[in-house]
């Protein structure tokens, strides 16, 4: 893997587990009532991507960052982007709930570091042998 394209998966993926880290913080912690306000989902669903947000954050930072299991980056990345999908066709479901832009591009990004970091994995395996 170049130099280059390392920097800028690590960009990425600093920048998504910062956004999860806040997003799914912000489930956790404001009350029930208020995340139920815009979209009428039940408040332990809420909380669930909520965990599983900041759990994601965590997957994709760390084990690169401590380099164990940094198979688990990739995997990380593709539970994100299914709850990325997941928040792009509630939101394209429910017109006046927000836009679905915003889910759809971080999804994809995922996606992104999904591949790039699953790549780097097989390539380092091949070297191996």
């Amino acid at each position: 893997m170049t130099r280059k394209r390392n920097y800028t998966l690590w960009t990425i993926q600093c920048l998504l587990a910062l956004l999860y880290l806040f997003a799914g913080g912000l489930k956790l912690i404001l009350p029930v009532a208020e995340l139920t306000r815009q979209l009428a989902l039940p408040g332990a669903f809420l909380r669930f991507i909520g965990a599983c947000e900041v759990l994601g954050a965590a997957g994709l930072i760390l084990p690169g960052l401590l380099r164990r299991q940094q198979q688990l980056t990739p995997v990380a990345a593709i539970g994100l982007s299914i709850v990325m999908t997941g928040a792009t066709v509630l939101l394209i479901a429910n017109p006046g709930a927000g836009t679905p832009l915003m889910p759809m591009v971080v999804g994809l990004l995922d996606g992104l570091v999904a591949w790039g970091r699953w790549d780097a994995l097989k390539r380092r395996s091949e070297q191996c042998f």
